[in-house]
Formats: C-alpha cells, sequence, structure tokens
C-alpha cells in the first residue's frame, strides 16, 4: 500500500514528522518580522521574542540566524535603505531630478501612505544610542553614498546629508506626528515649496 504522504511533505496528523525549513525564506521571515517591528516600536521597544513571535519561529533560531538583536537591527536598516523609494534610478535619471525628488517625498508622506521604513526605524530608535551608532554607520554607507555620488560641485557629501536630513523630518512632521500646516497642505503646493530648495542643495550654480 502507497503512503497517502509525499517524502518532504509537511503533515499536522503526524506529530512524528519534522517541519523541514527553508533557510532562506526562514531568514527572510525573520528580517521582515523585524524591519515591521522596529519601523513601529524602535529599537528599545522590541525584543528577540517579538521578533521571532512575528516570524513564527523561536528566539533561538533568531540568535542563530543574525547573531544579536544589534546585528538583526543593523541588517534590518540596511535592507530597508537597499530599496531605495525617492533615490530609485528613475529618479535619479529623470531629466528633473529635484522635481522627482519633491513629488517622491511628498507621495510616500500623504495621509495613509507607507512611510520610508528605515526612516520610520530610525525616528522611534534615536533615544537609544547604540542604535544611533548603528543607524550612522548604515546611513553614510547606503543613502548617503548613493545621494553623494549623484552631485557634482562642492560640498557635496554636506549637501547629501541636508537633504536626508530634509527627508526625515518632512516624513516625521507630515506623516508621524501629523503637523497640520504640512499634512492637510495641497500635494502640488508642497511639491512647488519643496523643489527650488532641492534644486539649490542638488544643482547648485556654478559660479
Amino acid at each position: 500500500m502507497k503512503s497517502r504522504f509525499k517524502m518532504g511533505d509537511e503533515t499536522k496528523s503526524d506529530p512524528h514528522v519534522r517541519r523541514k525549513r527553508n533557510a532562506a525564506v526562514t531568514r527572510d521571515e525573520i528580517l521582515s518580522s523585524a524591519r515591521r517591528l522596529f519601523a513601529a516600536h524602535g529599537y528599545t521597544g522590541v525584543g528577540v521574542r517579538e521578533i521571532a513571535a512575528g516570524a513564527g519561529v523561536t528566539a533561538m533560531l533568531v540568535n542563530r540566524y543574525f547573531g544579536s538583536k544589534e546585528e538583526l537591527f543593523a541588517e534590518a536598516l540596511s535592507a530597508a535603505h537597499a530599496e531605495p523609494v525617492i533615490l530609485s534610478r528613475e529618479n535619479l535619471e529623470s531629466d528633473d531630478f529635484p522635481r522627482a525628488f519633491a513629488q517622491a517625498l511628498v507621495g510616500i508622506t500623504e495621509a495613509g501612505g507607507n512611510p520610508l521604513e528605515g526612516i520610520s526605524m530610525m525616528i522611534r530608535s534615536a533615544s537609544s544610542e547604540r542604535a544611533a551608532e548603528l543607524a550612522k554607520s548604515v546611513i553614510e554607507k547606503n543613502p548617503l553614498k548613493t545621494l553623494t555620488s549623484a552631485l557634482d560641485g562642492n560640498l557635496a557629501p554636506q549637501r547629501a546629508a541636508l537633504m536626508l536630513s530634509l527627508v526625515s523630518g518632512f516624513q516625521m512632521l507630515r506623516q508621524t506626528i501629523g503637523i497640520t500646516a504640512l499634512s492637510d497642505a495641497k500635494p502640488e503646493d508642497l511639491v512647488e515649496l519643496l523643489t527650488p530648495i532641492l534644486r539649490m542643495l542638488l544643482a547648485p550654480e556654478k559660479s
């Protein structure tokens, strides 16, 4: 008589059949849980057990894949910044980068929009000195480096850093806190106000 179970199948009816895990999938699930929870509650507001529960695994397995909460936070930040929205290739190669930049920033911070995950992690983790150190390292290796390389002229790193501070501040005030002057403003008005500021930082006139 042939078995009704295929080799490698998972079954809830036989407690002796152990679930075979796909290492890459499990790791991705843990990382996704970490990104979601760090963005919502910050570095100090989330423990390894909560992250493990969100991925359907044990805390021991989280530590096996990532080593520690610090390492997991750093990798979650890196993963979030590896999926650029504002600094997408399309925007970077736009004929009018400052306006494309402004439109993307206004679009992602609208009411009900999806906030930039990396920015949310940093905003809600700023009170932790260790999280701030990790965030600094990730920012300098990812978005700051990308933006700096896209700029011409003097003081490119400083201009890029000012741009990133504008992104984080705008998201926090418009979306996280909900300052009325920003949250209730017409998107096109915000784009028109932001564009000349960004144009000055991103494409300064040559003397």
